[in-house]
C-alpha cells in the first residue's frame, strides 16, 4: 500500500467513526458503558452487554482503531518525508487533534453529558467536540492531498486562500454547530408530527434546545446558498480544471444537502436520514477545504484578448 492511499483510507475511516458517534447520540446509547472510561462498565470487554452497551463499545473500539491509524500515518510520514515538509505539518496536526478528540469524548462520558442529559453544558461540550472534529477532518484532508505530492515546505510557492472561500468555511462551521444543537434537541425531545415540532420550536416554554433548533434550517439555507455562490465565483475567477472540478463537487453537495435537510425536517429526522445528512455535511466540509487549498496553487486565469478570454497559466499571489 502506498502512503497516499493509506492517508486517504485514514480520512475515510475517521468519517465512518464520526457517523457511528452520531448513531450513538441518535439512539441515546452514550451511557451504554456507564460513567467508565476507557473501560466499559468497569470491564475491558463487556460481558452479556445490552444493545446500548454494544453500540457505545463499538464506537470506542472503532475510535481506538482510528487513533492507531493516525499514529501509523504519523510514523510513516516521519520515516519517509524530510523535516519541514508540508505533509509532516498536517499529519502532526491530525495526531494532536485526534488526541483532543478522544479527550473530549472521554469528558462527555466522565461528566455524564450523554444519554438523556439536556443541560447547557452538554450543548457546549458537543459544539466543542464538533469544532474539533471539523478541524481533524480538515487536517486529514490536507494530509491526504499532500501525500500525493512531492515533498516541499509548507506554503512554498503558494498564495493565500480567497477570502470568500474562508468565509464559506466559517459559514459551514456555524451551520454544523447549529446542526449539532438541532440534532440533540431532536433526540431528547422527539415530536410526533411536523406541527408539534414547529409548536415546540416557537413556544416560549420549550426547552432552550428546541427554541434554538429553528436556527439550523434558516442558517443552513442562507449559508448553503452563500457557499454555492462562492464555489461558482471561485470557479469563474480561477478556471483551472482542478478548481472547476472541486467547485462542481461543492455545488452538487450543497444542493444534495439542502434537499436532505428539508427531508429531515418533513420526516421528523429518522436516524438513517440524520446519518446521511451528517455524511453530506462532512463531505461538503472536505470539499470546501480542498477548494481553499487548490485555489492557493498557480492556476489558470482569464486574460482578455480582442474581446475574448483565453486561459493563461500564471501564479496567483495573495
Amino acid at each position: 500500500m502506498s502512503l497516499p492511499l493509506y492517508a486517504a483510507l485514514v480520512l475515510v475511516a475517521n468519517v465512518l467513526v464520526i457517523l457511528w458517534g452520531a448513531y450513538v447520540r441518535a439512539t441515546g446509547s452514550g451511557a451504554g458503558c456507564g460513567d467508565h472510561w476507557p473501560l466499559c462498565n468497569g470491564e475491558v470487554v463487556p460481558r452479556s452487554p445490552e444493545v446500548a452497551t454494544l453500540i457505545e463499545f463499538t464506537h470506542r473500539a472503532t475510535s481506538g482503531i482510528a487513533l492507531l491509524l493516525v499514529v501509523g500515518l504519523v510514523v510513516w510520514t516521519w520515516r519517509t518525508r524530510p523535516a519541514g515538509d508540508r505533509l509532516r505539518f498536517w499529519v502532526g496536526a491530525s495526531g494532536l487533534l485526534i488526541l483532543s478528540e478522544a479527550l473530549l469524548g472521554a469528558g462527555l462520558v466522565l461528566f455524564g453529558l450523554v444519554a438523556h442529559d439536556a443541560s447547557s453544558a452538554r450543548a457546549f461540550a458537543m459544539m466543542a467536540h464538533l469544532l474539533n472534529t471539523f478541524a481533524l477532518l480538515a487536517a486529514l484532508t490536507l494530509a491526504a492531498r499532500w501525500a500525493r505530492e512531492p515533498a516541499a515546505p509548507r506554503g512554498a510557492g503558494r498564495g493565500s486562500a480567497p477570502a470568500l472561500v474562508v468565509v464559506a468555511m466559517a459559514g459551514l462551521v456555524l451551520i454544523a454547530t447549529t446542526g449539532g444543537v438541532a440534532a440533540l434537541g431532536n433526540t431528547l425531545f422527539p415530536a410526533s408530527s411536523l406541527a408539534e415540532g414547529l409548536e415546540q420550536d416557537f413556544s416560549p416554554t420549550s426547552h432552550f434546545l428546541l427554541r434554538l433548533r429553528v436556527l439550523h434550517p434558516v442558517l443552513g439555507v442562507a449559508l448553503g446558498v452563500l457557499t454555492a455562490v462562492v464555489a461558482a465565483v471561485t470557479a469563474f475567477r480561477h478556471g483551472a480544471p482542478r478548481v472547476l472540478l472541486v467547485a462542481g463537487v461543492v455545488l452538487s453537495l450543497v444542493i444534495l444537502q439542502v434537499f436532505c435537510g428539508f427531508a429531515n425536517l418533513l420526516l421528523l429526522a429518522p436516524v438513517w436520514l440524520q446519518l446521511l445528512h451528517l455524511l453530506l455535511a462532512d463531505a461538503l466540509w472536505i470539499a470546501v477545504v480542498l477548494l481553499a487549498s487548490v485555489t492557493r496553487d498557480p492556476v489558470a486565469v482569464a486574460a482578455p484578448v480582442r474581446g475574448a478570454a483565453v486561459l493563461e497559466l500564471v501564479p496567483r499571489k495573495g
